[in-house]
């Protein structure tokens, strides 16, 4: 992921960790307060993909509930770790676009 502003510098400091501010173009990344925002999209997206597909495969084979575990739960937790990140960023990224990260100064 790279700044939203520039496209040149990581957005991220570490795996969900915002950097402060933008070595190339200054953007303030920081001062976004995401905080449960990036959770609640990815909660929405998984849930929509796991939950069609665990009504499609019931509807169309009727697996044991041991095979249905067995392929849904790890499949909701990598989804959910490879998504947190993108939708994050994307969040970030549209609070800047929106205007909603400026500095202190800026009053």
């Amino acid at each position: 992921m790279v700044c939203p502003a520039c496209g040149q510098t990581k957005l991220f400091r570490g795996y969900l960790k915002v950097t402060p501010v933008c070595g190339h173009c200054g953007a303030p990344l920081g001062l976004a307060r995401a905080d449960d925002a990036p959770p609640y999209f990815t909660i929405v997206i998984v849930a929509h993909v796991i939950i069609g597909g665990m009504v499609w495969l019931e509807r169309s084979y009727a697996p044991a509930l041991w095979v249905q575990a067995a392929i849904w739960l790890p499949l909701t937790a990598a989804m959910t770790l490879l998504l947190l990140r993108p939708v994050k960023g994307a969040t970030v990224g549209l609070m800047l676009t929106l205007g909603m990260l400026k500095s202190g100064s800026d009053e």
